[in-house]
């Protein structure tokens, strides 16, 4: 899952004047050896000290050229919006990880690896893309389970919500346990993608999907998906994927 294409080059003095700097890491993301800035900027309407910014934009530095790639985000609104430059494609040259929060109760997230290697931007990663690709089906059992599923991906998990509490299940369920009826939850957009260094991959770094698990209200959280994703030579693959409940008291 990557693209390729072309981004115009601008001298330092074309730069938007009434940006705000999000976030800057250095890197050499090129591989020539020279470090480069890598840097975010934003409009802030509530001024330097607010958390939302829109406008968001990748800007790469080259370290030796002081020449700047300007790369408009095809959603570029949010909170929070941070950098992280890390390997993610193996090839030794550290890629460009770009994270926005959505804010408000859905928890979501936008987030794009961009690879810089000989001065080519390809995108290699891209939230909407994953959330098309990693859909699931969430349905209330008899019993107090909660089964989600994914027939693309050939897999069920089992969640129990007996211990949700009797309020909370006679809401749906029946004093023997039968539905009521027809209960469906749903399994969110991507809510956060972190980097991290498994075992079998030291020399690069892996990436950790997770989207929440919901009930009939976005409130109501049963657990979350965990999809490791590593990278196959060309895109993205799930290596594990697997669902995380939330623990209740003995």
């Amino acid at each position: 899952m990557y693209s390729s294409f072309q981004t115009h080059r601008f001298q330092p003095d074309r730069f938007p004047r009434d940006n705000e700097l999000l976030d800057v890491k250095q890197g050499d993301v090129n591989g020539d050896g020279i470090p480069d800035h890598v840097y975010l900027t934003g409009h802030k309407q509530g001024g330097p000290t607010d958390i939302f910014a829109d406008r968001i934009t990748l800007v790469i530095q080259d370290g030796y050229s002081q020449k700047r790639t300007i790369v408009p985000l095809q959603n570029n609104a949010g909170y929070n919006a941070a950098l992280f430059l890390g390997d993610f494609d193996q090839n030794k040259i550290p890629d460009i990880l770009v994270s926005i929060d959505s804010g408000g109760s859905g928890g979501y997230g936008t987030f794009y690896v961009y690879s810089f290697a000989h001065n080519t931007l390809r995108l290699i990663f891209d939230s909407e893309s994953y959330n098309q690709d990693y859909k699931f089906r969430v349905q209330y059992e008899d019993m107090y389970k909660v089964t989600v599923s994914s027939p693309q991906y050939d897999v069920r998990f089992t969640i129990d919500i007996s211990g949700k509490g009797s309020t909370y299940l006679c809401s749906y369920y029946n004093n023997d346990g039968k539905l009521k009826r027809p209960i469906q939850g749903e399994v969110l957009a991507l809510a956060a993608l972190n980097p991290i260094v498994t075992t079998g991959n030291r020399s690069s770094f892996d990436l950790l999907a997770l989207q929440r698990i919901i009930g009939t209200t976005n409130a109501d959280t049963l657990g979350y998906i965990e999809n490791l994703l590593i990278w196959d030579g060309s895109t993205f693959m799930s290596s594990r994927l697997s669902a995380a409940i939330l623990g209740t008291k003995l």
